[in-house]
């Protein structure tokens, strides 16, 4: 059976209550049930079964799955009409131009269709819009014979430059689908893969070579790449002169105002870039440009970007010692429901670490409340990563709150569950950090000896300063916290610093 529910949790407040109107205006019978169905299910309150009966009686199981199904259909209809009006106004107007023009040539009325082919063809310059680009130039010689005016040869040479774009994006969005399939499977992890190399040799396979005439948005897809390649690695580090450099190239774009969408990607990319590599003046800078990017064109993109933006900007707070102001804000953004599910789950994993970081043990455990769904339920809204940040964070919270039961519970199940999975991605540390954490749960004592001490020193691989990721900072600070008996907070900022100066 159609999962209704899961897409009527992709509409607004407000787009439900439109996708209401437009079903008052489609029905012509006053007994119809759709929108009593509809409601039902975006109240989410009932399970199928339910709400059978209180549409109608055991005999009627068929007339209940049809109007499922007319429902169904009609959201379908009424999202696709609303994307058509919203997102894609430009290349419906291209669209339908390309289309008279083809009318009036069929009636041999040359001058005119030639006029409209000209409008569109210099609005999908305009938008870098090569797919309807392609069909233009394939029109315009296709006439050519009947156009005095027209330069044959240009428009030839027009269209070959024009798939050589069309070809670059297409191109690119498959690299970076390649490269997306292995690292959902963690196959670059279990299998050893270097990531650089694996890219240097896609990018070769489909004969991509970059150059400073580009698109904007194959920059984009090109900077969305090469931070892939950062995720995987977490070395910020080696990509942050790329992507300010390539920034700086897209600043001086011919169709940056037209590729509003795009750029508020780059920036953040860009910012959240520097902010692994610790540099949250400069990230908060870029983070002030998306933010006045965001407020363009009526906030057209304000609402897609406005938990990520939100997130980051705390993210940046944090860690420059403004621990307040950073959760005010996420406190606000989780008083509302959101669409983006993976970028809300940050945002309450976030917050849980701030509350710990500022001995809020009640608080956060009750956001680890709110976690009710199975990890299994998790990892299809995020990833593995996400899990095991929550279940360390969850096993330091309970030691925190001294609920003996339940972290000896919490670090069963996690050696149970992740143990061999960490080690087939050659995570070890982690199991090695775990072990630390369980030593000192068990014996608290025994962290501020020479020994412990020692033990860590010789058990963990260090990373340079200014490379170690900083949430895996945020993690050991914990541990060395108690060992130094100092507040969390403070030796998460002086571990911060100290890679800082080294930077």
């Amino acid at each position: 059976m159609t999962n209704l529910n899961e897409i009527i949790t992709t509409l607004s407040k407000d787009e439900k209550q439109l996708f209401i109107n437009h079903l008052e205006k489609k029905n012509k019978r006053t007994d119809t049930k759709n929108i009593t169905l509809f409601k039902l299910l975006a109240r989410n309150e009932l399970d199928s079964k339910a709400i059978f009966k209180k549409l109608y009686n055991k005999n009627q199981k068929n007339a209940y799955h049809a109007l499922r199904k007319r429902l169904y259909q009609s959201i379908i209809d009424f999202i696709a009409n609303t994307s058509l009006e919203e997102e894609n106004s430009i290349d419906m107007q291209v669209i339908k131009y390309v289309l008279a023009s083809r009318t009036f040539l069929v009636h041999k009325q040359y001058k005119v269709a030639y006029k409209i082919l000209d409008k569109a063809e210099t609005i999908a310059n305009d938008h870098l819009l090569f797919p309807i680009l392609n069909e233009i130039y394939h029109t315009k010689i296709q006439y050519a014979y009947a156009n005095p005016s027209a330069d044959l040869e240009d428009l030839i040479e027009k269209s070959k430059n024009n798939q050589k774009n069309y070809l670059l994006e297409d191109q690119l969005n498959i690299v970076y689908a390649k490269i997306r399939q292995i690292i959902s499977k963690d196959q670059y992890k279990k299998n050893g893969l270097d990531f650089e190399k694996l890219l240097e040799s896609t990018l070769r396979e489909h004969n991509i070579s970059l150059n400073d005439s580009m698109s904007f948005k194959s920059f984009y897809q090109l900077i969305t790449i090469v931070s892939l390649s950062a995720f995987v690695s977490k070395d910020y580090f080696k990509i942050e002169p790329f992507l300010v450099k390539t920034y700086q190239k897209l600043v001086l774009h011919k169709s940056k105002e037209k590729q509003l969408y795009y750029h508020i990607q780059v920036l953040y990319l860009v910012s959240n870039t520097l902010f692994r590599n610790k540099k949250f003046h400069e990230s908060l800078e870029y983070l002030e440009l998306m933010r006045l990017h965001l407020l363009k064109k009526n906030k057209k993109y304000y609402s897609t970007f406005k938990l990520k933006y939100n997130l980051l900007l705390a993210l940046n707070l944090n860690y420059s010692n403004q621990q307040e102001q950073a959760i005010s804000i996420l406190e606000k953004l989780i008083l509302k429901k959101h669409k983006d599910i993976e970028a809300m789950l940050d945002i309450y994993l976030s917050l849980a670490m701030y509350y710990i970081q500022s001995k809020k043990y009640k608080k956060a455990h009750a956001i680890f409340k709110s976690f009710y769904h199975t990890d299994n339920y998790y990892e299809t809204k995020t990833d593995k990563e996400w899990i095991i940040k929550k279940n360390l964070t969850e096993i330091i919270l309970h030691i925190e709150l001294e609920n003996i039961d339940v972290v000896d519970s919490r670090l069963l199940s996690f050696k149970r569950n992740y143990f061999t999975y960490l080690k087939s991605i050659n995570q070890e540390r982690v199991i090695t950090y775990l072990h630390f954490i369980e030593v000192y749960y068990k014996n608290p004592e025994s962290i501020k000896t020479e020994r412990f001490i020692n033990n860590i020193e010789e058990a963990f691989v260090w990373v340079e300063a200014k490379r170690e990721d900083i949430f895996v900072m945020s993690y050991f600070a914990w541990l060395k916290s108690k060992m130094e008996s100092k507040p969390l907070y403070e030796v998460t900022l002086e571990l911060v610093s100290r890679a800082q100066t080294v930077n």
